[in-house]
């Protein structure tokens, strides 16, 4: 099948599934599901090979997210009914004032982002963004839209995030040099989106019953946490700030200590493994529930059911987001399996475009086309690679190139990103109103990063 065809067929499918979810009203979980299976009949995958390709996909996506979302949840929801998540957004406005609010937000989205994957940040600094809307009676959108931007920008960025360390290593960037250039770009990156997403507050956005009821339980108005009493009932049961911040830093110190042991520690050394396995995430998330059931829970009085019930609460509200997010991973398998991929990143390259140009055009169709940004950017990073081994190009080049494909990861996040169907489901957008907020924001915080490195490309 030729590469235009294959194109074209990536183009009709994915105006096919904004078209299902978007006018015909039918579940993004079927949408995508459907959409994979008939794209991967018309593309030419055997049919013998669609179940291996389908459940695949899904196995590989959920190999991940299936973990990591029900444990962050159940952390979440134990942060939640003890009163934490409140006495930390009391703290916060105290602090920061009600106005940079979502700036403090950001800034621990930024922190945050650089050791821990994406969805595992998100999870993490949901439960916060609820609490400051109850506390203000915002938009929850307000908080949550620029410090998930902040999480993905370092996510698609930087090392040790698995596209960029992957994208050295197939182009030969030093990892220290991809930081060193790559820290001052996302923060700037950071500070342009800060501001894109004040800018988008001034529209009207649709939130679903379900983050509604979670956020600012049953009343449509609900009064400003900065309203109540310190002295309330509900204040003195709270727990300290510091045990809250104690709880959500653990996992992500033990994330980071992971992610250091296997470049500091030498090879089969017993701290180093020990380090490895607890800084594994779903390994941490683990180690934080029990904290959590323990010193949020029992230590303060609870029985041990009423810690079981409420861990257990946590499971239903998030069963939808892990099978959108799965239906996603499907969509993005059929696509790579279907040579769709690799289609459209021949046609880009058969253009003649500069090495710094295609690195980010290409990696933004592909992700655009395919989904996850790790994908695009090992991709990418592939499909390059000779033309830069015969560039001779010095090393703080390579690390721009590296940081290019990053801002084309960055961008274009829609249905068929599995991080897409998280912002959106937590933060409660439909589908209309998610590809106007968080599809534009990356990817103009995508469109920004590649300028400021096309700029620090002339002085290297």
């Amino acid at each position: 099948m030729s590469a235009e065809l294959l194109v074209l067929i990536a183009a009709s499918a994915i105006t096919l599934l904004l078209f299902l979810i978007l006018k015909i009203k039918l579940h993004p979980f079927v949408a995508l599901l459907l959409v994979s299976i008939l794209v991967a009949l018309v593309a030419g995958i055997p049919p013998a090979e669609l179940v291996t390709t389908i459940e695949g996909g899904m196995g590989k996506t959920l190999g991940h997210i299936a973990l990591i979302i029900p444990l962050g949840a159940m952390i979440g929801r134990l942060i939640e009914h003890s009163g934490g998540a409140a006495a930390f957004a009391t703290k916060l406005l105290e602090r920061f004032g009600t106005q940079r609010a979502p700036l403090a937000l950001t800034i621990a989205g930024f922190v945050i982002g650089i050791p821990v994957f994406f969805e595992v940040g998100v999870i993490m600094l949901m439960p916060m963004a609820y609490g400051v809307a109850r506390a203000t009676g915002k938009p929850l959108l307000v908080f949550a839209l620029p410090m998930c931007i902040a999480l993905l920008i370092v996510h698609a960025f930087l090392p040790p995030h698995p596209g960029a360390v992957a994208a050295a290593g197939l182009l030969g960037g030093e990892l220290g040099r991809i930081l060193l250039w790559g820290l001052p770009i996302c923060a700037v990156t950071t500070v342009v989106a800060y501001f894109v997403a004040k800018l988008m507050m001034r529209g009207q956005y649709s939130m679903t019953d379900e983050i509604r009821a979670e956020v600012y339980g049953t009343d449509d108005a609900p009064a400003p946490i900065a309203s109540v009493s310190a002295d309330s009932q509900a204040t003195a049961r709270a727990p300290g700030v510091m045990i809250t911040v104690s709880l959500i830093a653990f996992p992500i110190v033990l994330i980071m200590l992971g992610t250091l042991a296997t470049s500091v520690l030498p090879n089969q050394s017993i701290a180093r493994d020990a380090l490895v396995v607890l800084g594994t995430p779903f390994v941490a998330l683990l180690a934080d529930v029990l904290l959590c059931a323990y010193l949020l829970g029992i230590r303060r009085g609870w029985s041990r059911r009423e810690v079981a019930d409420v861990i257990g609460a946590a499971i239903p509200g998030i069963a939808m987001v892990i099978l959108i997010t799965g239906a996603g991973g499907i969509f993005a398998q059929v696509l790579v399996a279907s040579g769709i991929g690799k289609a459209i990143a021949e046609l880009l390259r058969s253009t003649g475009m500069p090495v710094l140009g295609l690195a980010f055009f290409l990696t933004m169709l592909l992700r655009a086309a395919q989904g996850p940004t790790t994908v695009a950017l090992i991709t990418t990073a592939g499909i390059i690679s000779p033309l830069v081994a015969l560039g001779g190009y010095n090393a703080n080049q390579l690390a721009l190139i590296c940081l290019a494909m990053g801002a084309g990861g960055l961008s274009v996040s829609h249905v068929n990103d599995a991080g897409f169907w998280i912002v959106t489901r937590l933060i409660g957008l439909n589908v209309a109103d998610g590809l106007k907020t968080w599809t534009v924001i990356t990817t103009c915080a995508g469109v920004v990063g590649f300028i400021i490195t096309a700029l620090l490309w002339s002085y290297v």
